[in-house]
């Protein structure tokens, strides 16, 4: 979306590469995505160890860091000027479909923090195993810091014009060279950011699906047979995926109210309720229910109301 576009005719939000060197076939959504998956994400998912991704993830951090940086260097300069807005304690309900419009933000903010799966993967290769308490804390720490910053300052910027991609609101000029620099570079680092975070969570998903299909089979970073042809299928499927779905935001939607609401609360829960071990306590066992029963009618209003937003109702 951040190079190539997205959007209908009536709301188009233009890329990049179009920006840059007006519509080409090479630039095309298909296209530019194909390039990346060839020669960006091919190479890295092609790593058989969470350890050789160390770098590429902390440039990806950093990255991340930088769209913040910037983010809060335009909203202090819009605010210097006089051009922000006053951000609201609470959302504005105009309708009663606006409240239940509310409980599809809290998929999205769950997506953000579901990252379960690679605690595992990670610890197993980190010289001291408790060590990764620690790593889990600054994590979340830091990407709560990120997110709060960016959508505090995105707000000081854009207002009630802010989109739920916020990036889609970098494609319009800030009115000088500098910010039109700034901006290039907020989607830029951005768009570089996704492509390096994608390796990690498809470590874990290639881990599970071969653990599932070939439970009995030795390690696949040890089978090449296996390792391969699994990967490019995945890589390939997301391919298509991606093709396939017009606006990330729907898929964060229904991802958000199905599989990150399960993987944060529902499974946890059932974990603890199950108590194979015998160690739960009662208090642990009560906030079990409370974590399943919120999950289950955040997932139902949040499912409903996309489906009513999709058909227009």
């Amino acid at each position: 979306d951040v190079l190539c576009g997205s959007g209908s005719s009536e709301s188009m939000h233009s890329g990049m590469l179009q920006e840059w060197f007006g519509l080409q076939w090479w630039n095309s959504r298909s296209f530019a995505i194909l390039f990346t998956v060839v020669f960006v994400m091919l190479p890295l998912v092609l790593l058989k160890r969470v350890e050789c991704l160390r770098f590429t993830s902390a440039v990806s951090v950093l990255l991340a860091v930088v769209f913040v940086a910037i983010s809060t260097v335009l909203a202090i300069s819009a605010l210097w000027h006089g051009k922000t807005k006053t951000p609201r304690l609470l959302p504005v309900l105009e309708t009663k479909a606006s409240f239940f419009e509310l409980f599809t933000a809290v998929p999205i903010i769950v997506s953000a923090f579901t990252f379960h799966f690679n605690v595992h993967p990670i610890a197993a290769e980190l010289r001291k195993t408790s060590d990764m308490v620690t790593a889990v804390r600054i994590s979340l720490v830091l990407c709560a810091a990120v997110y709060a910053a960016v959508g505090f300052f995105g707000f000081l910027l854009f207002g009630d014009s802010t989109m739920p991609d916020i990036l889609s609101n970098f494609d319009h000029n800030f009115g000088s060279t500098v910010g039109t620099f700034l901006n290039d570079t907020v989607r830029l680092s951005y768009a570089l950011h996704l492509m390096l975070v994608f390796p990690l969570p498809n470590f874990s998903l290639r881990v599970n699906v071969d653990e599932f299909l070939f439970p009995e089979w030795p390690l696949l970073s040890s089978h090449n047979i296996r390792f391969v042809p699994l990967t490019c299928i995945l890589l390939i499927f997301v391919y298509i995926a991606a093709i396939a779905i017009p606006n990330i935001w729907f898929f964060f939607q229904f991802l958000g109210s199905t599989t990150s609401l399960c993987v944060a609360f529902v499974f946890p829960g059932a974990i603890v309720l199950r108590d194979i071990n015998g160690i739960a306590t009662r208090r642990d066992k009560i906030l079990a229910v409370l974590m399943i029963a919120i999950a289950v009618i955040a997932s139902t209003i949040a499912i409903s109301s996309n489906i009513a937003s999709l058909l227009g109702t």
